[in-house]
């Protein structure tokens, strides 16, 4: 929290402190007002979704009394205190940002809801408060790309159809279909990985391939290699800078890059990832099994292109996806 002996020479002047950076002055002389709308206003980083979450979560206090109700009304001499918990002011959300993440609606009926998710958004909330949206935010989870993946995911409305859903995952009744930008180019231009994996037991939130592990399979087609120079890399990098937050920079003048198609038949954690990293083509972007640096700016260049799945009412039906910009490069 910032103290501060200064006192304030308006008397129509509220104290707002944040408690992670600066010392606010407010014009109050207007109606009182509500708490979030007052500080939407004086934090246009947050959404009003988020700063509710704040409140409602106790960070923040008026007359150092912590309030838990958006709706609370402030008077123009209440001392307004906003403290964050470290890990909530580094994660650096920003308003732009967020409006990068909202997914496009693909199809939506009274069951379903199918978007393309864009890369940088969660599945799945990491904590009891989350600053971000997520897929939740659409519907009920019934499967989950990673958070750098964008592409097709199917959401349910309801608890009978996500129970049917995920059934059809479990199942492997579901047919998926991703493209993805690999470094290099395998040394075959189609074949099938029948390699099994298993949790890295040096460091369990990663997977390895492992003779003792679980059955996992995958089949990849190269659709296109190609070596990259300045202009490919300038255009590539402009591409993606126009439709995101990411960089763009794990691209380099001088290397080979491949576009390749893959369908997985079975669904283990990291699957594409750890199979083509196996073949010493790792995909880029990827920070645990690439070559990619773990404080990159850039996104993981997989696409989860097409879902084919049985929805209610006994229809099968296949969802699909654009090709994000960057990924059509190979096309040029």
């Amino acid at each position: 929290m910032l103290r501060t002996g200064k006192k304030f020479s308006k008397p129509s002047l509220s104290r707002v402190i944040n408690g992670d950076v600066t010392l606010k002055e407010i014009d109050t002389k207007k109606p009182r007002h509500r708490l979030d709308h007052f500080l939407v206003e004086k934090y246009p980083d947050y959404n009003r979704n988020t700063l509710q979450t704040f409140i409602k979560s106790g960070y923040v206090t008026i007359n150092r009394t912590p309030v838990t109700k958006p709706n609370t009304a402030i008077n123009e001499e209440d001392i307004i205190e906003l403290n964050l918990p470290d890990f909530l002011k580094d994660s650096n959300v920003k308003a732009t940002a967020v409006e990068n993440l909202k997914p496009k609606t693909v199809y939506e009926d009274e069951n379903v809801i199918v978007i393309e998710k864009p890369a940088g958004l969660l599945s799945m909330a990491k904590g009891a408060v989350t600053l971000e949206p997520t897929l939740e935010d659409y519907g009920l989870l019934v499967h989950r790309l990673d958070r750098d993946t964008s592409g097709v995911v199917i959401l349910a409305k309801n608890p009978e159809t996500q129970t049917l859903l995920r059934k059809q995952f479990q199942d492997r009744k579901t047919h998926k279909t991703y493209y993805a930008i690999i470094e290099g180019a395998p040394k075959l231009p189609a074949a099938r990985i029948n390699l099994p994996i298993q949790r890295n037991l040096k460091h369990p939130t990663t997977f390895v391939v492992e003779a003792g592990g679980k059955e996992s399979e995958t089949f990849y087609e190269v659709k296109a290699t190609k070596k990259f120079n300045l202009a490919d890399v300038q255009e590539i990098t402009k591409l993606i800078q126009a439709h995101s937050e990411y960089s763009g920079k794990e691209f380099k003048a001088g290397k080979t890059y491949s576009l390749v198609m893959l369908r997985p038949t079975t669904g283990r954690t990291h699957q594409l990832r750890v199979h083509m990293n196996y073949l010493g083509t790792p995909i880029v972007g990827d920070r645990v099994y690439g070559s990619a640096k773990p404080n990159t700016t850039d996104r993981l260049y997989l696409h989860a292109a097409s879902l084919e799945i049985t929805i209610p009412e006994s229809r099968r039906v296949t969802f699909t996806t654009d090709l994000p910009p960057e990924f059509q490069i190979f096309n040029q």
